[in-house]
């Protein structure tokens, strides 16, 4: 009994330290990368885009990367305890494709992506109410300007609640693998690129019109500036159906929407 309980916490420290290894490469590879490339590569390029008006600086940035490390930590103690219920047989992972067949890879990819962007809307709302910001979601907001770095900069009750959903989505709904590290890294890269500060197409330019369904960099940078609107993670579905869509993202001119940097109190509502 005593050797099998020391074997589970050898199994699930290694666990862990393997994924806050992977977890925090893939932070800084990606959000890292983005901000090279955005900020320094092709600053001048970036500078007629910019969202905001404030200058980053330095202490906040330092800041995000500190809460996204802490993130970090909570993120690969619910990857391990996958893997650990994943090796007892208790979850509804699989790795043969054989299983489902080739079509269900993508079905349930896109399956997660549902039902992590509406988890993400409610809870993100939840977040926002005046009696919980301040200890679950303020971390977040503390930067006046985002960047990439912000992605991942969550409070720790945050960050756990964050967890959830991958742990308890391997429990519910047959996943391969390849689908499941699909999902966290369209995950990862879609959280970098709403906080990106800086607004990725022209109003006139084609591409626009997904703005309409997907969310991006203007779509959430309002969510940061008013707190009230823009509660999801990937699509608008929820923001229009539950009247959280701000009404200037459709209605006014996108140029309307960039270098305005409004200070809103940090006091949400649901």
């Amino acid at each position: 009994m005593l050797q099998n309980l020391l074997l589970t916490e050898n199994k699930l420290l290694y666990y862990w330290l393997a994924f806050f290894g992977i977890i925090l490469s893939r932070y800084f590879i990606i959000a890292g990368g983005i901000y090279l490339l955005f900020y320094s590569l092709i600053d001048k390029f970036s500078e007629t885009r910019k969202l905001y008006t404030k200058t980053r600086t330095r202490h906040s940035m330092r800041k995000d990367i500190k809460l996204s490390v802490i993130s970090g930590v909570v993120f690969a103690f619910c990857a391990a305890f996958i893997m650990l219920q994943y090796d007892g047989g208790k979850t509804l992972l699989y790795s043969s494709i054989d299983k489902y067949g080739l079509w269900y890879l993508g079905v349930s990819f896109l399956i997660v992506l549902i039902l992590q962007d509406t988890y993400f809307y409610f809870i993100h709302r939840v977040f926002h109410h005046p009696r919980l910001f301040k200890w679950m979601h303020y971390g977040h907001h503390a930067s006046k300007e985002v960047t990439p770095w912000t992605s991942f900069a969550f409070d720790l009750p945050e960050a756990f609640i964050q967890g959830i959903f991958f742990v308890v989505i391997v429990f519910v709904l047959p996943l391969n693998f390849i689908p499941l590290i699909a999902a966290l890294l369209t995950m990862s890269v879609w959280a970098v690129l709403n906080h990106l500060g800086i607004r990725l197409f022209n109003p006139s330019f084609p591409p626009n019109w997904l703005g309409k369904w997907f969310i991006g960099p203007t779509h959430h940078s309002l969510h940061h500036r008013k707190y009230k609107v823009h509660y999801g993670l990937y699509f608008t579905f929820w923001d229009k159906l539950l009247g959280t869509q701000d009404p200037s993202y459709n209605n006014e001119p996108r140029s309307s929407q960039q270098n305005i940097c409004r200070e809103e109190t940090a006091e949400g509502s649901i």
